[in-house]
């Protein structure tokens, strides 16, 4: 996957402009703070945005617009509103201004700003790629609403001379010594497993049937739960055993128990074991000896499809050198991104950065979460830390992504229906979410124009890397 696929810069759509929630900030030379509620003024910091970005557009509305939503709002929440003492739809105006003031006042703000907001950005020309934040807000009944809606947008940026931008696009062939890796892979996973009736010990090659439990050597106040199996398989001196449980089981014979001290690496795949040490007591129950099948026509043919073994062969030949084709692209291309962004320079939005970051923070502890990690153990993350070490690189894909957006405009590359449809359907057969119930949900987050995007973006990449020249 290019980095084009995984970037979502896409502007908000009208729909999403519409039901945005306004941040309100700062309310300098308005109305008397002293004898009112300070409801409806929202003060969570805004998010820092890039100078070179921010544009603004006035917010107004008439006075009798603003008294008709308070109005509006007032008389909802009098007939819903349950307060003790009072019957429903029988509570004194006074009574649910003072109780509800905070959330009158928000309902009013959100019923007034988005259709305005929207008129403004249209009349301006601007397409936000960032929330709106209300800057200076008047909002008094009997009084006109005025306010300053602050946002980032995309700028204006040249790409003149992108065309000359170059790198090499090396030839690539699958080695030999790849194919018979792959061929080697291929009978081992095939492989059948024998007993060793001979009375002997444990020797490099052999697979060793233990059952095993083990204490992990935590702080004594916080142990961790032992670790036990029975009847498993582990290779004496293979590339994925620990170099420690070799050590342990080599020489050994069936029936001997074993005490052994493991340390894992700190990269250990499984993460509630990394760099963890593990006092275990092993049982030797059996010693196995894998057996690889021959390589012939019947081999093949319990493969799939293949005639002979010399069809098979064909085939894994053709899977490597597409395989090593499609890294070749990628690294090409990212080449390439790279290139582009280091030749021009422009400013960009630091909302798109932020989402960027999130969206690679997200990955990362989804993919932390499917190793094993212990949900304790996530929790004590240093978020702070880790947005901030993925932020040059969300960066940089934002950037590449914003460079394909204008080129595909420059080269005028579009998306076909044919096209947008193909990869909806792989959408849904991936998510095994039907068709139509995929669209709709699409429709209603605008996920259907971020597809349609990112479709955009892998067009305009390929098109670039068959422009580049062979090595």
């Amino acid at each position: 996957m290019s980095s084009a696929e995984t970037i979502e810069t896409a502007p908000q759509t009208e729909a999403e402009i519409a039901g945005s929630e306004v941040q309100v900030h700062n309310h300098e030379g308005h109305h008397d703070h002293a004898d009112h509620d300070h409801a409806g003024h929202a003060h969570t910091p805004s998010p820092v945005l890039n100078p070179e970005c921010i544009r603004e557009v006035a917010i107004e509305a008439t006075a009798e617009d603003v008294d008709k939503a308070f109005t509006r709002v007032l008389r909802e929440y009098r007939k819903y509103a349950k307060i003790p003492g009072f019957r429903a739809g029988k509570v004194p105006e006074s009574v649910v201004r003072r109780r509800f003031a905070e959330q009158i006042r928000k309902e009013v703000v959100e019923s007034l700003l988005p259709e305005r907001f929207r008129a403004a950005i249209q009349g301006a020309g601007l397409t936000p790629v960032s929330e709106p934040q209300l800057t200076k807000l008047i909002l008094e009944e009997g009084k006109a609403l005025e306010g300053t809606a602050v946002f980032e947008v995309v700028p204006q940026f040249s790409l003149d001379g992108y065309q000359d931008v170059v790198v090499p696009r090396p030839v690539v062939e699958a080695t030999e010594e790849e194919f018979q890796q792959e061929l080697k892979q291929l009978r081992e996973s095939r492989a059948t497993v024998e007993t060793i009736e001979e009375d002997r010990a444990l020797v490099d090659g052999d697979w060793a049937q233990i059952s095993y439990h083990g204490q992990a050597q935590s702080a004594e106040d916080n142990p961790a739960a032992p670790l036990a199996g029975e009847d498993s398989l582990i290779e004496i001196g293979g590339s994925e055993t620990l170099p420690a449980f070799t050590e342990a089981l080599r020489g050994a014979k069936v029936g001997q128990e074993i005490q052994a001290e493991v340390v894992y690496p700190a990269d250990y795949q499984e993460a509630r074991l990394a760099g963890q040490a593990v006092a275990y007591t092993i049982v030797v129950n059996a010693i196995k000896k894998r057996i690889l099948p021959e390589l012939n026509d019947e081999f093949a043919t319990e493969l799939g499809d293949y005639e002979n073994l010399a069809a098979l062969e064909n085939r894994i030949r053709e899977y490597l050198q597409t395989t090593k084709l499609r890294e070749s692209e990628q690294q090409t291309r990212e080449a390439l991104f790279l290139a582009l962004a280091q030749r021009f320079a422009f400013p960009i939005p630091e909302s798109l950065v932020q989402q960027q970051v999130d969206a690679r923070l997200e990955r990362g502890l989804r993919a932390l979460a499917a190793q094993g990690m212990d949900p304790e153990m996530m929790r004590k993350l240093d978020l702070t830390r880790l947005r901030s070490a993925q932020r040059d690189s969300a960066l940089q894909e934002v950037k590449t992504s914003l460079i394909l957006d204008r080129i595909a405009e420059l080269e005028a590359i579009e998306v076909s229906d044919e096209e947008f449809e193909r990869e909806l359907y792989m959408a849904s057969l991936q998510s095994r979410e039907p068709l139509e119930t995929l669209r709709a949900r699409l429709t209603r987050d605008g996920g259907l124009a971020r597809i349609r995007e990112q479709i955009q973006r892998e067009k305009t990449a390929s098109t670039l890397y068959q422009r580049m020249p062979a090595a």
